[in-house]
């Protein structure tokens, strides 16, 4: 089992590339580590916060189209800006958004928990098994020779990202593609994941305030979930961003 230190000294590794502050120099990423956790089927708790969550949505949607909302609208736009389409390859927080009036997936109570607070909090977030990791997550423009350990037609293959486009990656190869838009096989969640890397992607005109709550408030219902839990955060910006914005 890891500890706080340990945890802390990985996400002090962590890395974001010059080339992907050029080209949104407003972006931020919270990383929060977490270990001692204690695998479980969704329950009520995790029920009552996805409810929470698809009431939120269906509120903000009576307002206005998902494309709209203030941070999936910044989001389409840093798509646009490497290549890709958002109407064909969409950035997780809308991916989710558009299910809520459906019914946000139960899946566990791990990924039931970031799921939601993604949506309530309007913001992308990634969860990922950090027992799988090989060193640090950075975040490049990729060169297009990265492997991806993904899933085509029911079958696990290799893919390989376009050049240019945004990805998260450790030693290992790529561990989510176009930024915040498909995680890879090899580090996903699992249903006896006891050790998480979770990444909360920030664009303007989320200030980083809003970001630092969410995940204030990811942190706390993760310490609910084992008697254990130790946790560790890092926030990755732009030397030029101001804080506070």
């Amino acid at each position: 089992m890891h500890n706080t230190r340990t945890l802390q000294e990985l996400l002090n590794e962590a890395h974001v590339a010059p080339d992907v502050f050029k080209l949104r120099p407003d972006y931020r990423a919270l990383l929060i580590a977490v270990d001692g956790l204690v695998p479980k089927p969704s329950d009520e708790a995790g029920n009552a916060l996805l409810e929470q969550a698809e009431a939120a949505a269906r509120a903000a949607l009576n307002q206005q189209k998902v494309e709209h909302l203030p941070h999936v609208a910044a989001w389409r736009a840093a798509y646009q800006s490497f290549g890709a389409k958002p109407n064909r390859t969409r950035n997780s927080l809308e991916a989710l958004v558009r299910r809520a009036d459906a019914g946000l997936p139960r899946v566990n109570r791990l990924t039931d928990l970031y799921n939601a607070i993604s949506v309530l909090h309007q913001i992308p977030l990634g969860g990922e098994d950090l027992a799988s990791y090989r060193g640090a997550p950075r975040l490049i423009r990729a060169t297009g020779h990265e492997p991806f350990d993904t899933v085509a037609s029911g079958e696990p293959i290799i893919e390989y990202p376009d050049a240019g486009e945004v990805v998260w990656c450790d030693d290992g190869g790529v561990t989510c593609r176009r930024w915040n838009w498909r995680q890879g096989r090899r580090t996903q969640l699992r249903d006896d994941t006891t050790s998480a890397l979770f990444i909360l992607d920030a664009l303007e005109p989320m200030t980083t305030e809003a970001l630092l709550s969410a995940g204030k408030d990811l942190t706390e219902h993760l310490l609910l979930l084992g008697p254990q839990v130790v946790t560790a955060q890092q926030l990755v910006q732009s030397d030029g961003h101001k804080p506070g914005q």
